[in-house]
Protein backbone atom coordinates (compact mmCIF):
# COMPACT_ATOMS: atom_id res chain seq x y z
CA UNK A 1 0.00 0.00 0.00
CA UNK A 2 1.35 3.38 -1.04
CA UNK A 3 0.09 6.62 -0.37
CA UNK A 4 0.42 10.06 -2.34
CA UNK A 5 3.89 10.44 -3.15
CA UNK A 6 5.15 6.99 -3.02
CA UNK A 7 4.83 5.09 -5.92
CA UNK A 8 5.24 1.45 -5.03
CA UNK A 9 6.49 -0.81 -2.32
CA UNK A 10 4.62 1.21 0.83
CA UNK A 11 3.49 -0.59 3.60
CA UNK A 12 0.73 -0.50 6.08
CA UNK A 13 1.01 0.96 9.15
CA UNK A 14 0.05 3.59 11.98
CA UNK A 15 -0.35 6.46 9.37
CA UNK A 16 -3.87 7.50 9.58
CA UNK A 17 -5.82 7.93 5.93
CA UNK A 18 -6.78 11.11 5.51
CA UNK A 19 -9.44 13.19 3.19
CA UNK A 20 -7.31 14.22 0.33
CA UNK A 21 -5.19 10.97 0.31
CA UNK A 22 -4.94 9.02 -2.78
CA UNK A 23 -3.74 5.17 -1.80
CA UNK A 24 -2.07 3.06 -4.28
CA UNK A 25 -2.66 -1.32 -3.77
CA UNK A 26 -0.21 -3.63 -5.51
CA UNK A 27 -1.59 -7.42 -4.50
CA UNK A 28 -0.21 -10.18 -6.25
CA UNK A 29 -1.81 -13.87 -6.16
CA UNK A 30 0.07 -17.73 -6.80
CA UNK A 31 -2.41 -20.32 -7.56
CA UNK A 32 -1.73 -23.26 -8.33
CA UNK A 33 2.42 -22.44 -9.25
CA UNK A 34 0.69 -19.64 -11.34
CA UNK A 35 1.35 -15.72 -10.35
CA UNK A 36 -0.82 -13.14 -11.08
CA UNK A 37 -0.62 -9.06 -10.38
CA UNK A 38 -2.88 -6.36 -9.81
CA UNK A 39 -2.68 -2.53 -8.55
CA UNK A 40 -5.35 -0.22 -8.40
CA UNK A 41 -5.38 4.08 -6.66
CA UNK A 42 -8.21 5.26 -4.82
CA UNK A 43 -8.74 8.80 -4.12
CA UNK A 44 -9.94 9.06 -0.45
CA UNK A 45 -12.49 12.14 -0.09
CA UNK A 46 -12.19 15.22 -1.86
CA UNK A 47 -8.63 16.14 -3.89
CA UNK A 48 -7.57 19.02 -6.31
CA UNK A 49 -8.65 18.35 -10.25
CA UNK A 50 -5.30 17.51 -11.25
CA UNK A 51 -4.48 14.97 -8.57
CA UNK A 52 -8.28 13.37 -9.51
CA UNK A 53 -6.79 13.66 -13.31
CA UNK A 54 -3.89 12.21 -12.61
CA UNK A 55 -5.11 8.99 -10.97
CA UNK A 56 -7.58 8.88 -14.14
CA UNK A 57 -5.23 9.22 -16.53
CA UNK A 58 -3.13 6.58 -15.12
CA UNK A 59 -5.80 3.81 -15.34
CA UNK A 60 -6.77 4.97 -18.70
CA UNK A 61 -3.38 4.70 -19.46
CA UNK A 62 -3.65 1.24 -18.42
CA UNK A 63 -6.37 0.51 -20.63
CA UNK A 64 -4.68 1.83 -23.74
CA UNK A 65 -1.74 -0.21 -22.83
CA UNK A 66 -3.87 -3.24 -22.83
CA UNK A 67 -5.56 -2.54 -25.87
CA UNK A 68 -2.18 -2.33 -27.44
CA UNK A 69 -1.44 -5.97 -26.84
CA UNK A 70 -2.05 -7.48 -29.96
CA UNK A 71 -0.78 -10.55 -31.21
CA UNK A 72 1.85 -9.92 -33.60
CA UNK A 73 1.96 -6.43 -32.43
CA UNK A 74 5.16 -5.12 -30.82
CA UNK A 75 6.17 -4.68 -26.71
CA UNK A 76 6.74 -1.28 -27.37
CA UNK A 77 3.19 -0.65 -28.73
CA UNK A 78 2.61 -1.06 -25.48
CA UNK A 79 5.00 1.57 -24.52
CA UNK A 80 4.04 3.94 -26.79
CA UNK A 81 0.20 4.15 -25.94
CA UNK A 82 1.24 4.43 -22.17
CA UNK A 83 3.67 7.28 -22.41
CA UNK A 84 1.75 9.00 -25.56
CA UNK A 85 -1.54 9.52 -23.06
CA UNK A 86 0.73 10.17 -20.20
CA UNK A 87 2.76 13.40 -21.48
CA UNK A 88 -0.43 14.70 -23.17
CA UNK A 89 -1.45 15.18 -19.86
CA UNK A 90 1.06 16.60 -18.72
CA UNK A 91 2.56 13.65 -16.48
CA UNK A 92 5.94 12.20 -15.93
CA UNK A 93 6.01 8.45 -16.02
CA UNK A 94 8.19 6.61 -14.08
CA UNK A 95 10.96 4.51 -15.72
CA UNK A 96 12.82 2.94 -12.57
CA UNK A 97 9.94 0.19 -12.72
CA UNK A 98 8.08 -1.18 -15.44
CA UNK A 99 5.77 -4.06 -16.01
CA UNK A 100 7.08 -7.57 -16.80
CA UNK A 101 6.10 -11.05 -17.85
CA UNK A 102 3.95 -13.05 -15.20
CA UNK A 103 3.52 -16.77 -14.73
CA UNK A 104 6.02 -19.60 -12.79
CA UNK A 105 7.33 -16.58 -10.97
CA UNK A 106 5.47 -12.68 -9.95
CA UNK A 107 8.42 -10.98 -12.36
CA UNK A 108 9.63 -12.69 -15.34
CA UNK A 109 10.97 -11.37 -19.10
CA UNK A 110 9.84 -9.40 -20.99
CA UNK A 111 10.03 -6.06 -19.02
CA UNK A 112 6.69 -4.05 -20.46
CA UNK A 113 8.49 -0.35 -20.19
CA UNK A 114 6.25 2.36 -19.51
CA UNK A 115 7.66 4.47 -22.48
CA UNK A 116 9.58 3.67 -25.19
CA UNK A 117 13.76 3.33 -25.00
CA UNK A 118 16.19 1.12 -26.46
CA UNK A 119 16.11 -2.89 -26.59
CA UNK A 120 14.30 -5.60 -27.87
CA UNK A 121 11.22 -5.13 -29.48
CA UNK A 122 9.55 -8.50 -28.58
CA UNK A 123 6.48 -9.54 -31.32
CA UNK A 124 3.92 -10.16 -28.95
CA UNK A 125 3.09 -14.17 -29.30
CA UNK A 126 0.20 -15.77 -28.53
CA UNK A 127 0.12 -17.16 -24.69
CA UNK A 128 2.21 -14.20 -23.63
CA UNK A 129 1.14 -13.25 -20.16
CA UNK A 130 2.33 -9.85 -18.28
CA UNK A 131 1.46 -7.34 -16.19
CA UNK A 132 0.97 -3.95 -17.82
CA UNK A 133 1.41 -1.45 -15.20
CA UNK A 134 1.53 2.41 -15.69
CA UNK A 135 3.26 4.43 -13.06
CA UNK A 136 2.24 8.16 -13.60
CA UNK A 137 3.89 11.34 -11.24
CA UNK A 138 2.94 14.35 -10.99
CA UNK A 139 5.89 15.92 -11.60
CA UNK A 140 9.27 14.59 -12.38
CA UNK A 141 9.45 10.95 -12.97
CA UNK A 142 12.92 11.19 -10.93
CA UNK A 143 11.97 8.33 -7.79
CA UNK A 144 14.30 7.63 -4.54
CA UNK A 145 13.93 5.07 -2.14
CA UNK A 146 13.40 5.32 1.28
CA UNK A 147 16.07 4.63 4.34
CA UNK A 148 13.87 1.58 4.29
CA UNK A 149 15.50 0.05 1.05
CA UNK A 150 11.90 -0.90 0.28
CA UNK A 151 9.56 2.03 -0.19
CA UNK A 152 9.82 4.30 -3.46
CA UNK A 153 8.50 7.85 -3.89
CA UNK A 154 8.74 10.56 -6.09
CA UNK A 155 11.95 12.16 -5.47
CA UNK A 156 10.07 15.93 -5.84
CA UNK A 157 7.85 14.93 -3.31
CA UNK A 158 4.47 15.36 -5.68
CA UNK A 159 1.68 12.70 -6.20
CA UNK A 160 1.86 8.88 -7.66
CA UNK A 161 -0.19 6.85 -9.27
CA UNK A 162 -0.46 3.33 -9.96
CA UNK A 163 -3.05 0.55 -11.67
CA UNK A 164 -1.87 -2.63 -13.22
CA UNK A 165 -3.74 -5.52 -14.83
CA UNK A 166 -2.11 -9.08 -15.61
CA UNK A 167 -3.55 -9.81 -19.42
CA UNK A 168 -3.16 -13.19 -22.16
CA UNK A 169 -1.99 -12.47 -25.52
CA UNK A 170 -5.01 -14.38 -26.99
CA UNK A 171 -5.79 -14.96 -30.79
CA UNK A 172 -8.57 -12.53 -30.49
CA UNK A 173 -6.93 -9.69 -28.70
CA UNK A 174 -6.15 -9.38 -24.58
CA UNK A 175 -7.73 -11.05 -21.55
CA UNK A 176 -7.49 -9.86 -18.85
CA UNK A 177 -6.40 -11.99 -16.19
CA UNK A 178 -7.12 -10.29 -12.49
CA UNK A 179 -10.23 -8.18 -11.52
CA UNK A 180 -9.99 -5.02 -10.02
Amino acid sequence: MSLNEEVVHGFPGARKIIDGDIVSVDCGVNRNGYYGDAAFTKIVGEVPPRIETLVKTTENCLYEGIKSAVPKGRLYDISKAVQSMAEEKGFGVVRSFTGHGVGFAVHEKPMVPNYVTRGINYILKIGLVIAIEPMLVEGTYEIEVASNGWVTMTKDRKMAAHFEHTIAIMEDGPKILSVL
